[in-house]
């Protein structure tokens, strides 16, 4: 009884510290979000060339962020591993870790530009119209540029985060979102001497915007006194650029889910398009509202991957399941709350994005099975995070390509394409991409917390 009792308390602080963790990293991930979206609106409220400047600003973004994911979640690593540290009484360790992370973001900054250089380079082969490329590729530059400081402020913000201070991070990006939109304003439309430069303007202002949230808060973690005991260097390692190694080795796998998941979504839209404009556009109102959703997936896997770090920095096993069952608890109870709001909500929720009757007599039937992947989409999520908490990375992304390329894509073909089933069984495809996903991650979660020798987890 006393036994079931102490687990009963230890699992609920673990569900408040959770939410406590995970609130302001889905809100900080809100106001990037809101930050795309001020874009696209004042992009579309221009007088001139709105829909053409929408397509290209369209363009360069799935180009930065195809290409970008893997150094973003590169940097997010680093958050478990600072909150293992810091329960290990292993201060400087976590200054050392923001250190090594800050370097290793420079190093993949350089790398991530040059990729998206070499695609702006070859930008025909995406077949674009002439008009779409003059816009694309300025724009394209001047994002590209911007990667630095979105990569930096991905590392200070897996310090301020790895040390439970989540909602640093959240306040900047707020912050950061207001002055996006001052500086859209004015670079976009002109104002005074400067003069309406479009599309272009929206660049400047979103690279402005990204300075200014990485100045901010590399100012606060190395000005505030309660960083002070992190940030000096007691502990040094006797291999040279051992965390940078360290950060590469897990980073780079796990960047990799990242892509491997845009990739297989991004293959859905081209699919879609094979079958009709319409289905095409039914996708991407379905697929928005589910990423609205996976946002607070992301937020839990996120929190409970830093609470795993932790519990491993205290030799503490059972914590490391509490903490594993308290995220994967949140993620179901959550996306099985948003499942039944898709299911009943379908028609008012997809007649809010368009009035087409084309379009939402297929959106309608596609956020259906929306409903009922959105709890393995939740659970898979989660458990990468997790993993990533446990530092184990190389078998789920392997888990991620199979499920994703080996059963998600070729399923969604077969179904839609070739049995012309058409756009509901490309879902069925990618809805049998997550089961699959969900219960392989869990497994190897749990197999892993179990046999994980957490002696052995340290850097020399």
């Amino acid at each position: 009884m006393r036994k079931s009792f102490v687990f009963k308390m230890a699992f609920q602080a673990k569900i408040k510290q959770t939410i406590r963790l995970a609130t302001p990293i889905v809100v900080g991930q809100l106001g990037v979000m809101l930050m795309g979206l001020a874009d696209t609106i004042q992009v579309g409220q221009m007088s001139t060339g709105a829909a053409e400047s929408l397509g290209a600003s369209g363009m360069a973004g799935s180009i930065f962020f195809t290409i970008a994911i893997v150094g973003l979640i590169c940097m997010q690593i680093v958050a478990p591993m600072i909150s293992k540290a810091e329960a290990e009484g292993d201060f400087s360790e976590c200054g050392n870790l923001l250190r090594a992370n800050i370097r290793v973001a420079i190093l993949l900054s350089v790398v991530t530009m040059l990729l998206i250089g070499l695609a702006g380079m070859n930008y025909d082969l995406f077949q674009q119209t002439a008009a779409n490329k003059a816009l694309t590729l300025p724009y394209l530059a001047l994002i590209a540029v911007s990667v630095l400081p979105t990569f930096l402020f991905s590392a200070f913000k897996s310090f301020t985060d790895g040390l439970q201070k989540t909602s640093v991070a959240m306040y900047i990006t707020l912050a950061a979102l207001i002055f996006n939109i001052i500086f859209n304003h004015i670079f976009i439309n002109g104002l005074g001497p400067i003069p309406a430069m479009g599309l272009f303007g929206a660049g400047i202002a979103t690279l402005l915007a990204r300075i200014v949230m990485t100045v901010a808060l590399a100012i606060y973690v190395f000005k505030i006194a309660d960083f002070s005991k992190y940030l000096a260097k007691k502990h040094i390692h006797a291999t040279a650029n051992v965390l940078e190694k360290t950060i590469l080795k897990i980073g780079i796998p796990s960047g990799m889910q990242g892509f491997f998941e845009i990739a297989t979504f991004g293959m859905a839209v081209v699919m879609m398009g094979w079958i009709s404009v319409t289905a095409q556009a039914a996708h991407i109102v379905a697929i928005n509202m589910a990423s609205l959703t996976y946002m607070m997936a992301t937020g839990i896997a996120a929190a409970g991957g830093i609470l795993v770090g932790a519990d491993i920095g205290e030799r503490n096993r059972p914590g490391i399941f509490t903490s594993g069952n308290a995220a994967l608890v949140l993620s179901i109870l959550f996306m099985g709350f948003c499942a039944l709001v898709f299911f009943f909500g379908k028609d008012i929720l997809v007649r809010g994005y368009t009035q087409e009757a084309s379009v939402i007599a297929i959106a309608v039937t596609l956020v259906v099975w929306g409903a009922i992947f959105q709890l393995f989409d939740g659970i898979q999520a989660v458990s990468l995070g997790l993993l990533r908490g446990l530092q184990d990375v190389n078998i789920p992304t392997g888990i991620t390509i199979f499920s994703y390329w080996g059963i998600g894509i070729p399923l969604s073909y077969y179904i839609g394409i070739y049995q012309g089933v058409g756009a509901v069984g490309i879902w069925m495809g990618l809805t049998a991409s997550l089961v699959c996903s969900s219960v392989l991650l869990s497994w190897r979660f749990y197999a892993r917390a179990k046999t994980i020798d957490l002696e052995a987890m340290t850097v020399d």
